[in-house]
């Protein structure tokens, strides 16, 4: 079977299991449960297989970790807590609980303990901070499972059934990719059907993979990749995909300030089967207290970050002070922080590295102290591309969002502006950029030269002069595709078709006169 024909119908087993079980937990809410026990068959699965592949490896070839008593198993726990960050006995495992869940009344219990002992097994270790409050969103004693323990343990026995039915391959046969595909489609689902309160935690994957791109042009690899809105991880990701996971040397890096989405976040690090010590993301507010200090600058920052929320702004007299933020002279409004982000993005990216970031359109043109801090950048040379992107692409929101694409060391002192406005496919109820429309804008910004009514390179002195707005629409001209008409020539139509009529009526007044005379 394809890859393709394998995805698909991967996708439509999960699309299945959220039919059949959400019941009375519906849309996003309903995510945390099979998205925690797809995690808990993730783990399970890639802690076996570690144990048995090393037992392998010395001649036990019939050895199973999964059927040793939680005794016998001890014996591997502190070495494989340093390797792996956790640890989970062999009654604990998912295949183990999965088989009894249906006769299982204590399953909620269990299932708690369980849980709670996976995050236990990494305390005062490396790793602690990686698998703290992992499953805290999996509430197995909640109200939304049944309104009776009885309801509720049927409910939980349901989805890890219907978890462990799907088709995910054996890590030995290097398909773990399954995983975080399913991860993916799961998260593309919820968000689509829950409005801006899933949408704002996930970018959806063809555009995370033209900002992972773009940061990495002319690079096979990089030392540290970061975003600091991470929401559920898709963009910093998307550089496994794009370089390959081995590829980002020192890791991944990232803060979120929504506990329910730092905890996906970390969740899929773990399911695209990223280790804990290859990635670090942290919990906070990014723009008062970030939690990164000692691992900028970064070689690669993608950020979708929340579109004009508040911040303490001008009201917080320490900030204008904070070296993110001082240079431009001038704070973002307290209204409107896109800005700030954009700021603390550029302070934290290193001399030769690449920041692409989501923005609001109206960063791009409006005054006061945004104005200051366009001009900021631009009278550094620090904008290297805008590119205006399609209407309705994100989840919860239609607005036509831009990309801004910042360096520190360019080799001209001009900025690219790309119309990729029209550069659409429409799926489902969204609007979609098809490979060949990222392959297209991608081309478009490593060629850095015009293009008509698609791309244009503009002197930095032309946008002073413009009061620097850096707006698409004000320096790519879009195609007329109004078709000229001669008048003479539309008149002269009209006439010969207005006499037509009078002819065509003329004959059927006289068919109509024929046949009542012969009544």
């Amino acid at each position: 079977m394809s890859r393709e024909k394998e995805r698909d119908e991967l996708h439509r087993a999960i699309w299945q299991i959220a039919n059949d079980l959400r019941g009375s937990v519906d849309g996003w809410d309903f995510k945390a449960y099979v998205l925690g026990i797809l995690f808990y068959r993730f783990i399970s699965e890639n802690l076996t297989t570690h144990i048995n592949k090393a037992e392998w490896e010395t001649g036990a070839k019939n050895f199973d970790y999964a059927n040793l008593t939680d005794k016998e198993a001890e014996f591997g726990r502190r070495d494989t807590v340093l390797e792996k960050g956790f640890y989970i006995l062999p009654s604990e495992l998912f295949t183990n609980v999965q088989k009894n869940a249906e006769n299982n009344p204590d399953l909620n219990v269990d299932l708690h303990r369980i849980f709670k002992s996976i995050e236990s097994s990494a305390s005062g270790t490396d790793s602690e901070d990686d698998l703290k409050g992992l499953f805290d969103d999996v509430d197995v004693n909640s109200n939304k499972l049944g309104g009776t323990v009885e309801a509720r343990n049927r409910k939980l026995a349901k989805i890890l059934k219907a978890i462990g039915g799907l088709k995910l391959g054996n890590f030995q046969d290097n398909t773990i990719d399954a995983f975080g595909d399913a991860y993916e489609y799961l998260m593309t689902m919820y968000a689509s059907n829950a409005g801006k309160s899933g949408g704002e935690f996930f970018t959806p994957q063809e555009v995370s993979e033209l900002l992972a791109e773009i940061t990495v042009v002319g690079k096979k690899s990089v030392n540290k990749v970061y975003d600091p809105a991470c929401g559920s991880g898709s963009l910093l990701l998307k550089y496994a995909k794009v370089l390959g996971k081995e590829n980002v040397r020192q890791g991944f890096f990232g803060q979120e300030s929504n506990i329910t989405t730092y905890n996906l976040c970390r969740i899929n690090m773990f399911l695209h089967d990223i280790n804990f010590e290859k990635f670090s993301i942290a919990h906070g507010d990014t723009l008062l207290n970030p939690m990164h200090w000692d691992e900028e600058p970064f070689d690669a920052i993608v950020s979708n970050p929340p579109y004009s929320i508040k911040w303490e702004g001008d009201a917080n007299p320490l900030l204008i002070n904070d070296p993110r933020f001082s240079p431009a002279g001038v704070l973002a409004p307290k209204s409107k922080a896109d800005l700030a982000f954009t700021m603390h993005m550029l302070s934290w990216l290193a001399t030769s590295g690449t920041a692409a970031i989501v923005e609001f359109p109206g960063v791009l043109y409006r005054g006061g102290a945004e104005m200051k801090i366009r001009k900021y950048l631009i009278d550094n040379n620090y904008v290297d591309t805008v590119i205006q992107l399609p209407s309705d692409l994100f989840f919860g929101t239609t607005i036509a969002t831009c990309i801004i694409v910042l360096k520190k060391s360019k080799k001209d002192n001009a900025t690219l502006f790309i119309d990729a406005s029209a550069e659409f496919v429409r799926g489902g109820n969204k609007n979609k950029l098809s490979e060949g429309n990222r392959k297209k804008i991608l081309a478009a910004f490593k060629a850095r030269k015009d293009d008509a009514h698609f791309a244009r390179l503009v002197p930095n002195e032309e946008l002073a002069k413009n009061d620097y707005n850096i707006a698409v629409s004000s320096y790519v001209e879009q195609e007329n595709t109004e078709v000229a008409v001669d008048i003479t020539e539309l008149n002269k139509r009209i006439k010969q078709i207005v006499k037509r009529q009078a002819e065509l009526r003329s004959a059927i007044d006289g068919i109509v006169k024929d046949l009542e005379g012969n009544k």
